[in-house]
């Protein structure tokens, strides 16, 4: 069941919307982000909680989101991992095209009411991993990973393993050009996604989604 206080965070904060390269799935997004991030600095710190990220459908989870309702084979009947969730589109995504079971994992309180609730919202069954996996035995066959390496520390710690997990898995990386993102690996697809200037630099994220090579 979805804590009611992160709930009612996010029901109070957001307003349902949709991605602009993914319109299909419906989303509890933030329409006006200074109010929401002035609103969340006194909530997450009383909370000790991390910035809201979900509040956002990032060009990452949307390029794969995307990916895979046009590609619905890429997922259908197997089990999916959308690791470092956010929102939950990627995991929404899956579950449309027919993923046998789906998993988003996140650290955020937050995070998870979101995912949560947006699956509610669109008459979908995600099952939401609240905590930090990373190191688990791998279970899924495939692993979707939104914007996961913007930060050099996240991605020294989720890397090795998400290399361990592609040695038995299909482990796919949307990149839109961060510097710490590995280069290694298949390019699947190339997209165009637009961005909002308030949170990047470019109106149009150019987002690489490729398959990460395995190994130790």
């Amino acid at each position: 069941m979805t804590d009611p206080a992160p709930a009612a965070f996010v029901a109070a904060h957001t307003a349902l919307g949709a991605s602009r390269l993914v319109p299909e799935i419906r989303l509890y997004l933030a329409c006006e982000i200074t109010p929401l991030w002035q609103a969340s600095e006194v909530f997450l710190q009383q909370r000790d909680m991390a910035p809201p990220f979900w509040a956002f459908a990032w060009p990452g989870s949307e390029a794969l989101a995307r990916h895979i309702t046009d590609h619905p084979a890429l997922v259908r009947g197997l089990r999916v991992l959308d690791f470092a969730s956010g929102c939950g589109l990627a995991a929404l995504a899956a579950v449309r095209a027919g993923a046998a079971a789906v998993d988003a994992a996140e650290i955020d309180p937050l995070a998870a009411a979101a995912i949560s609730m947006n699956a509610a919202e669109n008459g979908l069954a995600v099952n939401v991993l609240l905590g930090d996996i990373v190191g688990e035995d791998c279970r899924w066959d495939v692993i979707l990973c939104g914007d996961v390496c913007y930060e050099a520390p996240m991605t020294r710690h989720i890397l090795p393993w998400l290399r361990r997990c592609a040695a038995g898995a299909l482990v796919i990386i949307a990149d839109p050009g961060r510097r710490y993102a590995p280069q290694e690996g298949v390019v699947l697809a190339c997209y165009a996604v637009p961005a909002s200037l308030e949170l990047e630099d470019s109106p149009i994220r150019e987002v690489r989604l490729f398959g990460l090579s395995g190994g130790k």
